[in-house]
């Protein structure tokens, strides 16, 4: 990589810790044994994809959930089971991210849904009291409040475009592959963030 001046971040399974498991474990406990065919890391049906591109409301979600699931599961326990995934922010990524800042001009772009933004906002807020997590970041991009979604490549032109970025200058940082290659199509340098490769490891060479 050469001549990097803008980073883009996702946010799950960079800053974020997830554990896709306990989601569906949840689900599994609820009775809808065959929730990895809904969801996953890299798999959203319809239904899911709707949300996070804030095409339907938290309800509508919910009630959508039991039709296809043939479930009357009652809306705290889908919740609960949905932002099961949901972990802690390690105050190391946070603190590299605070360095990298001072180098790079750097952004945020998270595949999410309202749901998972209230509680990992919670969260933020009860493991690092008066931060905004948002303002590390010259902008942070989530995809319902954006209608638009990675991999698709209007997604992260939209960013470039916004922001009047040069995709030769812009890294990209996800742990998920079909985003990687979503991003390479718009000409974005990246860096696929392997399952236990830790952000803070990485160096950025320009």
């Amino acid at each position: 990589m050469q001549g990097i001046r803008n980073i883009i971040f996702d946010l799950g399974g960079v800053f974020l810790n997830l554990n896709y498991q306990l989601t569906e474990d949840a689900f599994v406990a609820a009775g809808v044994t065959d929730f990895h065919s809904y969801f996953t890391q890299h798999f959203s049906n319809p239904l899911f994809e709707q949300l996070e591109t804030g095409k339907i409301s938290e309800q509508d979600f919910y009630q959508g959930f039991r039709e296809q699931t043939g479930t009357s599961i009652n809306d705290e326990v889908i919740r609960d089971a949905w932002n099961a995934m949901l972990l802690d922010f390690p105050a190391a990524r946070l603190q590299w991210l605070e360095e990298v800042s001072k180098r790079y001009r750097i952004f945020l772009f998270s595949n999410t849904n309202q749901i998972h933004y209230d509680a990992f906002m919670a969260r933020f807020a009860q493991d690092h009291p008066g931060i905004d997590f948002n303002s590390y970041f010259i902008k942070a991009y989530y995809s319902q409040y954006m209608g638009l979604r990675k991999p698709y490549s209007e997604a992260f032109q939209f960013i470039l475009n916004e922001q009047q970025l040069n995709p030769a200058e812009t890294l990209f940082i996800d742990d998920t592959p079909k985003n990687i290659t979503g991003a390479q199509a718009v000409g974005l340098q990246t860096i696929y963030l392997e399952k236990g490769v830790e952000l803070t490891d990485i160096l950025i060479y320009t």
